[in-house]
């Protein structure tokens, strides 16, 4: 049964008033891979009475009032992408198509979703139960953080949205909490992973420097985001307190991930994995054929792209599933009329770094100093693919599977690393769970672009091509790597765009069809040095491309055949 967005719904199951709406701009899919549809049944497993209104009309105050007040609080999510990420390009086009949308027409998702949908909350509910913000779009923006497309420092969400508290991270756990808090009568103020507004500073956290001074001066706004970026990890981060205006932003430290057993618990809730009918008779929702059947084993990655908000928001410590969790989960999609037999994905953020991880980040949090890979993999580390190789072999052997993709990102250094069952893993992942292409992302070539994305050098990626091009032949089968390429990076020029045409020409015996323009999303590395023009270590000056039809020129250049380029920027 899915949880109620109508009425009707409610009545149905005798309920007068919910305990908690949930309003996010996705339509709603009750799966595991969708943020509020987990947050919902974590909230109905403790006993609460939970309604969702997804992809509400922002031009009438109707809609996201169908399911009355709540009586503990409103939950806001700006869906599974930041809204601007999701609207718009790199290059600021508005993109035509959504597919968290019914139809998948882009014309339900309001900019600045979390904001619009705070806002009409309050047109509708003058004195109304509180407002709770949650999801990446608030999360990544709950300090003071550059944003692309008003091209400005933007102040903590907070202060701009009409909510009363912020729940960043994951929030698995930290929503009980919250929701235990006001039940009981309580503030919330206690709860780990919560961030709220105050009067006055709280003395035992680090002051960052306030947005003012942020505004003023980009060297305060890289102290600033050093602070907030070292202290994300449960078992070592501070809390963080920030100045704004007469104000101050209150950051909690992180609510502890979830446990292996705590995991497999969520795992297990009731999720119908599909759309609700409210949604579902509006058009096919795209988003939905991918992760219907798809399987997540894990969470966070310690990769650390610059680029990739995945460490702030999810965390840089891996968090896996057991094998048993995951093999019950696949025997489940038996019950499945739909069903053919297809596992889309079975991974993660990053595919291989499931079971396994460095047991001094596991005691004391992650490393302020170093990265797990960058620019090597730290010793502590020790790869292993060995529990992932019995879990693909079990999930193999179901009678109902006839295939399980392993269509998540694959990181080939830690491959190569793994001297015991690296080889084996990529042999049975290129014999049995590829669907004719591997997608990897290797991101540019060239040592200095790859030194600023945090990225390991072109030599790794030279080595497992020729691996993975040995053992495809090997099994018989044809297949080829598809690599994700980025353009137009803080401090990459045309010249190193033109290096790495070269070296895919030459070297990968490839003409890229794909790449994409860098995009500047709130809260990562990458985005830091396209504010600042700096490099986010040595704070010396960086080029930065800002024109928008010199970044395209920049894509152009790798993916456009030879004479189509000369003829289109022959100067």
């Amino acid at each position: 049964m899915f949880l109620p967005t109508t009425q009707e719904e409610m009545h149905q199951r005798g309920w007068e008033q919910l305990d908690v709406i949930l309003i996010t701009s996705d339509a709603y899919i009750d799966s595991p891979y969708m943020g509020v549809s987990v947050v919902g049944r974590i909230l109905e497993k403790a006993g609460y009475t939970v309604g969702i209104i997804a992809q509400p009309d922002v031009t009438c105050k109707e809609d996201i009032s169908r399911l009355g007040e709540p009586k503990l609080f409103w939950g806001v999510s700006g869906g599974s992408v930041d809204s601007m990420v999701s609207n718009y390009t790199a290059t600021k086009k508005f993109r035509n198509s959504d597919d968290y949308t019914p139809g998948g027409i882009n014309n339900k998702r309001p900019d600045r979703a979390s904001l619009v949908y705070t806002n009409l909350i309050r047109q509708c509910f003058k004195e109304t139960a509180p407002i709770m913000l949650g999801g990446i779009e608030a999360s990544l923006r709950r300090v003071t953080h550059y944003d692309f497309w008003s091209n400005k420092l933007r102040k903590p969400i907070l202060f701009d949205a009409k909510a009363d508290y912020l729940l960043y991270g994951m929030s698995d756990k930290s929503i009980l909490e919250f929701a235990n808090a006001l039940q009981n009568g309580e503030k919330p103020l206690h709860v780990k992973g919560l961030s709220y507004l105050s009067k006055e500073p709280k003395e035992s956290y680090i002051a960052l420097p306030s947005h003012d001074e942020c505004v003023a001066d980009k060297l305060k706004f890289m102290d600033m985001f050093d602070l907030f970026y070292h202290n994300n990890d449960p078992l070592s981060a501070k809390g963080l307190c920030q100045k704004v205006d007469t104000r101050y932003l209150i950051q909690n430290p992180p609510a502890l991930y979830l446990t292996t057993e705590e995991m497999d618990e969520v795992s297990a809730l009731p999720f119908m994995r599909d759309a609700h009918p409210y949604y579902k008779k509006m058009g096919a929702i795209k988003a939905l054929e991918t992760i219907k059947f798809s399987i997540s084993t894990h969470q966070g990655c310690y990769g650390e792209c610059n680029f990739c908000a995945i460490s702030v928001h999810q965390g840089r410590t891996i968090r896996s599933r057991s094998t048993a969790s995951i093999v019950n989960e696949a025997k489940h999609f038996a019950t499945y009329k739909d069903f053919k037999g297809i596992i889309s994905d079975l991974g993660g953020p990053t595919a291989n770094m499931y079971g396994y991880e460095c047991e001094k980040k596991l005691s004391k949090g992650s490393c302020e100093t170093k990265s797990c890979m960058f620019p090597k993999i730290c010793k502590a580390l020790k790869p292993t693919h060995k529990k992932q190789l019995d879990l693909l072999r079990q999930i193999r052997a179901l009678p109902h599977i006839k295939k399980a993709f392993v269509a998540s990102g694959i990181r080939y250094d830690l491959i190569s690393e793994d001297k015991a069952y690296g080889y084996t893993y990529l042999k049975e992942i290129i014999e049995h769970h590829t669907s004719g292409q591997m997608k990897i992302a290797p991101e540019h070539i060239d040592d200095e672009i790859l030194s600023l994305m945090g990225k390991p050098g072109k030599n790794a990626l030279v080595e497992f091509k020729a691996l993975f091009d040995k053992l495809s032949k090997e099994s018989g089968k044809k297949q080829f790597l598809t690599y994700y390429l980025i353009a137009a990076h803080p401090g990459c020029d045309e010249r190193h765009m033109h290096s790495l045409k070269q070296f895919a020409s030459q070297v990968l015996k490839i003409n890229p069809e794909q790449a994409q323009v860098f995009t500047p999303t709130p809260s990562t590395y990458s985005t830091l040095m396209y504010y600042t023009g700096l490099h986010y270590k040595t704070r010396q000056p960086l080029f930065v491309e800002k024109e928008m039809h010199k970044k395209e020129k920049q894509k152009a250049i790798v993916i456009a055949k030879e004479s189509s380029f000369k003829s289109n920027f022959s100067s």
